[in-house]
């Protein structure tokens, strides 16, 4: 299968959407309604289903296996992209159990192996995998004498072959067996629509051939990616359908979806999806390149995937309302579904401490971007470019250099920036890393040259924008009031015009170092009878200018990082208007934020995955702590991986914004998540500052960390742009123009 340029890690190629439309059309067209109910009604668990034949004839059951051995060789990756689609299908026939065995026989090799995956792949035979047993093996002769049971073995009662692990000597192994070498009996299951099995073996002698090559950990990786990605679908389908009934149910004479409560809801679940897809192919992606800590990446797509589901599918039904809880609705079978999938994976507790036992071993997992070939082209002139750079001792010198050749901010046009396209800008931050050289903190500068540079007139960009990129101008940003936080559009404000420009009057808050500042960028109200996203200017704002009065506003932390601004009849000259008068509301929204590539969705100036590592290994951890450890660093994984996805669709253009947004979202409640964890296991030294301990530093990450949820957009009012913009959920009530 052929793959594009950009198919990297955690992104999929054009040949992967590809297949996924193709699949979904199959699905759509084959496994109708009508298909699934009969499913449902029907007795007989173990039953061949109708388009069985018409499913093996796509070819997919071989996606993941090599060629030679009756495959594609496209990869577990490959196989996730097209089990999404059957998973929001409700497939309910033979084809996930056959696949899992048929990932798992290739991943443990050997002829036996080999001999049998032909006919897995082609539809001929089928297979089952018990992910769990109470088996046990006695070495005799050769042969491995099997005896006990395994209950919930999917799609056993009609499988050729069945893999299950066997305790021997207190080791687990591998083994296959052939169906008639056990005793196979149905089980009520919870998903109505698949049928599982407990196997028997009575002294079953195995060949020393069926005794497969492939450890335990291997084995739950596999399962992780393919039941995960079946789990994936699950949740698509119920993120999609509930959000389309969120948008058609009207109740107080309004669509529910309008309503906060079911949007962030709503949202939250779109957010589960976008993280599960993630951590998923970031898995599958891992095992198929052979990567030594592969199993590492399985484990957190195994902890975060399985419960996601579940919850995914309860809020699906809680969306619905009373018509949810039906038996004639869909959504309980996928609930069902979900619960299953969760439970062949496992107790949560035990796919936690696997992921802490990976972290606290001291694995870690590789986040660099694997690039395409043109990157080495590149790469080699920005390393040249930059060695002239690095060679200059004076501090001043190097940041005249750094700013002038357009290495602060390279996506912005020449001369300013250096017109880097995405690839380019990835490439250039991974050499000034590797450089050493010292970058200026432009802070706010970025904001306020992100928005000149499209919009200003020459002299701004002279005078403003080249000394603010050499360091040398200081910056705040005289945006929000305190009737106005996140609702800009409802700012106060006012700019009177005058003689030669405008006057000023209003007050502003939280603005960030603005008793240090030189400039401001501030926006104003000055056509006050417009409605209110338009009729407002954008101004750049000299500091120093008589009628301004800055008053900090102590933290949390003690600190003052953020202040008041007063405005008392402030003049500002009519050149210091940015764009049009009038248009400020299009000036403060397109800054050319949206074409630079930030290679990171954590917010490294507060609690991150090293902090959290830094206090746990080495420390005597309590089951229950490195239950949470698991948790945290397999939210952190995610949260790594959701940031190279947004530069992967930045690489391949493709618009990053709800993907960008549900990354902040997660990395900002993720630092204050792991502050949290540090103080409270700390005890009386996390609240009180005890001499070897991380007393002081838990505590003052902790009280800053607060912040993070609020500054930028509050957690709700992203969760409300994250329902608007990715599901299509319509906008509160109260919003006009």
């Amino acid at each position: 299968m052929a793959r594009t340029s950009y198919e990297l890690g955690v992104g999929v190629s054009e040949d992967h959407l590809a297949l996924a439309d193709s699949v979904r059309g199959f699905v759509e067209r084959t496994i109708t309604p009508d298909t699934v109910r009969a499913a449902v009604e029907s007795s007989d668990a173990g039953k061949q289903l109708p388009y069985w034949d018409a499913l093996v004839a796509q070819d997919l059951l071989g996606l993941h296996v090599a060629e030679e051995l009756g495959g594609q060789d496209a990869g577990l990756l490959t196989l996730a992209v097209a089990l999404e689609p059957l998973g929001r299908g409700l497939h309910t026939g033979p084809f996930v159990p056959t696949a899992l065995a048929s990932a798992v026989l290739a991943q443990a090799g050997g002829a036996w192996a080999a001999a049998q995956l032909p006919g897995l792949t082609d539809g001929s035979r089928t297979g089952a995998v018990a992910t769990a047993s109470a088996l046990t093996g006695t070495e005799r002769d050769g042969a491995l004498v099997v005896d006990g049971t395994a209950d919930g073995v999917l799609g056993a009662l009609g499988a050729d072959v069945i893999l299950a692990p066997v305790t021997v000597d207190g080791t687990p192994r591998w083994v296959a067996f052939e169906n008639i070498e056990l005793t196979v009996t149905a089980q009520d299951t919870i998903d109505v629509l698949r049928g599982s099995a407990r196997l028997r073996a009575d002294a079953v002698e195995v060949p020393r051939e069926r005794v497969l090559a492939v450890s335990a950990e291997r084995v739950r990786s596999v399962a992780a990616v393919v039941l995960g990605a079946e789990a994936v679908g699950v949740m698509s389908w119920c993120v999609s359908t509930a959000a389309e009934y969120a948008k058609t149910r009207v109740q107080f004479g309004r669509p529910i979806g309008q309503f906060q409560g079911v949007k962030h809801k709503c949202a939250q679940m779109g957010i589960a999806l976008e993280k599960a897809r993630a951590v998923l192919w970031d898995a599958a992606f891992a095992l198929d390149r052979a990567d030594a800590n592969a199993d590492y990446a399985a484990a957190i797509a195994g902890l975060i995937i399985p419960d996601a589901a579940v919850q995914v599918a309860q809020d699906c039904i809680q969306v619905h309302g009373g018509i949810g809880f039906t038996w004639e609705h869909d959504a309980h079978l996928y609930y069902r579904r979900a619960l299953a999938l969760r439970g062949l994976l496992g107790a949560r507790d035990e796919r936690a401490e696997a992921v802490a036992g990976y972290a606290l071993s001291g694995l870690t997992l590789s986040s660099e971007l694997e690039l395409p070939a043109e990157a080495d082209r590149i790469r080699a002139e920005i390393k040249a470019e930059l060695a002239v750079i690095a060679a200059i001792e004076d501090e001043d010198d190097q940041l005249v250099a750094l700013g002038d050749g357009g290495w602060n901010l390279p996506h912005l046009p020449r001369p300013y920036g250096r017109s880097a396209s995405p690839l380019e800008q990835v490439v250039i931050a991974q050499e000034i890393k590797a450089s050493g050289i010292p970058m200026p903190q432009l802070l706010m500068g970025t904001w306020a040259v992100g928005a000149i540079v499209p919009h200003g007139d020459e002299r701004q960009k002279r005078e403003l924008v080249v000394p603010t990129l050499r360091g040398e101008v200081v910056w705040c940003q005289l945006f929000s009031e305190p009737g106005a936080g996140s609702d800009l559009a409802s700012l106060t404000t006012k700019a009177v015009k005058v003689e030669g420009g405008w006057q000023v009057t209003g007050q502003k808050i939280w603005t960030t170092v603005a008793q240090f500042a030189e400039w401001a960028m501030l926006i104003a109200r000055t056509s006050p009878d417009k409605p209110k996203h338009e009729g407002i200017t954008y101004f750049v704002l000299d500091m120093s200018s008589p009628g301004i009065t800055v008053r900090p506003l102590r933290e949390m932390t003690g600190s003052a990082l953020f202040n008041e601004v007063f405005l008392d009849e402030v003049f500002i000259p009519d050149e210091n208007v940015v764009g049009a008068v009038d248009d400020g509301w299009h000036v403060a929204r397109t800054t050319l934020a949206g074409e630079r590539v930030a290679l990171s969705q954590k917010m490294e100036a507060y609690a991150t995955d090293t902090d959290l590592l830094r206090f746990a290994v080495g420390r005597d951890l309590s089951p229950v702590a490195r239950y949470r450890v698991g948790e945290l660093m397999a939210e952190s994984r995610a949260v790594d991986v959701i940031g190279s996805r947004v530069v992967l669709k930045q690489l391949s253009g493709i618009d990053v914004s709800t993907t960008s947004s549900v990354g902040k979202l997660l990395g900002m409640a993720l630092g204050q998540a792991i502050s949290e964890f540090v103080v409270a296991e700390l005890g009386i030294a996390g609240v009180v500052s005890v001499p070897g301990e991380r007393s002081d530093h838990a505590m003052e990450q902790l009280i800053a960390g607060r912040a993070t949820t609020i500054y930028g957009g509050t957690t709700e009012v992203q969760l409300n742009v994250i329902g608007e913009r990715m599901l299509g959920l319509p906008r509160d009530a109260s919003v006009s123009n």
